[in-house]
């Protein structure tokens, strides 16, 4: 919630607290006064009630009467509960009206004594009911009830419950809205200032400057330190910003790419030790010609990879400026050499999964318009991956054909990913929470890779599941190779 928000709730709710607990104030009062003048009435009137109390004691009858003073509003109905007869008697309005007010019975008399409103269908009533009780014994004998119709009150205390509470909505809904505006206007030119760090953040206008005008209070001393800050750092903040990042893509790159050619050296220089053993029991049985075929495999891959590392080294800084939209030289690539090459040196890397290929012959034919330096890069960098993935299982390497499409299938058996992830694991220096301490690397391969199959006109299908491993199909379209000459 922004900060004028905040001031306008606020004022709302301190304005809101603060009608409510006068609203309630004034209520109370009225309701106290108008209830207190309706009981001083009551009391008044039974007062005057009482000392005219006949008990006329007919033995025949044994009834129990009362009389009324000549002073009785027409508003206030008196009705007396002959206790031992059983016989309710009433004021002669009362009578008219035909109605009756609720008693107590005779065990709960003395405690139902004193004031309470009562509803005679749907009229309110405020009664008074005392006990009458026996001279000599002290035994209750009756109860005398007294009520004043109180319709008028009610009406008089409802309309004013209204009028507070409209009122205090009304002021409330204008308080809110003046001090809204009140609050965007006395902040606009904080806004200024968010958009301008806005804008300088997201790198789009480095000479932007706020624009103020207004009286050089707190926010206007601000808006000055903002523009002075900003004048100052325009100077070097591109240059700055534009060298950290070549230099740190560059390194990060360096280190990532040239891992994979030392990593097929190392293993071919490993196979020539064994091969060439002093000792014995550490060569491979193998005849001689197997022998020196693979001992010509293996130089041949050293040189190859030596060749691409000085190559790779030399064109870390075009990949650098990827982002610029610098691009690598294309010609037609017969596919089926290239990826058999991939397919052979990829089972020197070091891995724990099975390595599995598949029959290439349906590439027979099939040219795609690239670079054969950064395909192999761009197909090490899935095969490494599956590997470095796949503690257990197996790596399949193999190819399929749709339409003027070639894909090449990537598939492993290991720990996978979450679905929610897949968006972003092109993204550089991203790596899939799961990886994350189980495995070495800093999350560059698959960036370099899309940024290759972009390169390629290409696109990259990724189906994955946690715990059941995670498939790579790499989409290159058809091409047909130059006519020689």
């Amino acid at each position: 919630m922004s900060i004028r928000l905040r001031l306008t709730a606020w004022y709302t709710a301190i304005l809101a607290v603060t009608l409510i607990v006068f609203g309630s104030a004034v209520y109370g009062v009225v309701h106290f006064n108008t209830y207190n003048s309706v009981r001083e009435r009551l009391a008044q009137q039974y007062n005057k009630i009482e000392p005219t109390v006949v008990l006329n004691w007919n033995r025949r009858s044994n009834y129990f009467s009362f009389e009324a003073p000549s002073d009785l509003t027409s508003q206030t109905f008196v009705q007396m509960i002959d206790y031992v007869n059983n016989k309710l008697s009433v004021s002669e309005n009362l009578g008219a009206l035909n109605i009756k007010f609720p008693y107590p019975d005779y065990n709960h008399a003395v405690k139902q004594q004193g004031f309470k409103t009562v509803y005679i269908q749907g009229n309110p009533f405020y009664l008074y009911q005392g006990t009458i009780t026996e001279s000599t014994t002290g035994q209750v004998v009756a109860m005398l009830q007294l009520a004043i119709y109180t319709g008028h009150e009610v009406e008089l205390l409802t309309l004013l419950r209204n009028i507070l509470v409209i009122s205090a909505t009304i002021m409330i809904i204008v308080a809110s809205s003046l001090g809204l505006f009140l609050a965007r206007k006395s902040m606009s030119p904080i806004g200024n200032v968010i958009e301008a760090a806005s804008q300088i953040q997201n790198g789009q206008d480095l000479s932007v400057r706020i624009d103020y005008d207004g009286p050089q209070d707190e926010v206007g001393q601000l808006i000055d330190t903002v523009n002075s800050m900003l004048g100052r750092m325009e100077g070097f903040y591109k240059n700055l910003e534009e060298s950290y990042a070549t230099q740190r893509r560059f390194v990060s790159d360096a280190s990532h790419e040239l891992r994979t050619p030392l990593t097929t050296i190392r293993g071919n220089v490993d196979l020539l030790e064994k091969m060439w053993s002093d000792e014995e029991a550490d060569r491979p049985k193998l005849d001689e010609a197997t022998l020196k075929q693979m001992t010509r495999e293996a130089i041949s891959d050293i040189a190859d990879e030596s060749k691409r590392m000085s190559r790779l080294v030399g064109d870390m800084l075009s990949l650098a400026r990827a982002d610029t939209g610098r691009t690598f030289d294309k010609q037609p690539i017969p596919l089926e050499i290239l990826v058999e090459e991939v397919a052979r040196r990829a089972q020197f890397l070091p891995r724990q999964a099975d390595w599995i290929t598949g029959d290439f012959s349906i590439l027979n034919g099939v040219y795609v318009n690239g670079n054969k330096d950064y395909m192999q890069q761009m197909l090490f960098i899935f095969i490494e991956n599956a590997f470095k993935y796949t503690p257990e299982g197996q790596v399949t390497f193999d190819a399929l054909l749709y339409e003027d499409q070639v894909g090449i299938r990537i598939a492993d058996t290991g720990i996978g990913m979450d679905k929610d992830e897949v968006p972003y694991i092109f993204d550089r220096f991203y790596r899939a929470d799961q990886s994350r301490g189980m495995t070495e690397g800093i999350g560059l391969g698959l960036s370099i890779a899309k940024w290759i199959i972009d390169e390629l006109n290409g696109s990259v299908e990724v189906v994955t599941r946690q715990g059941e491993g995670t498939t790579f199909i790499i989409w290159l379209p058809v091409v047909f190779p130059v006519p020689l000459e």
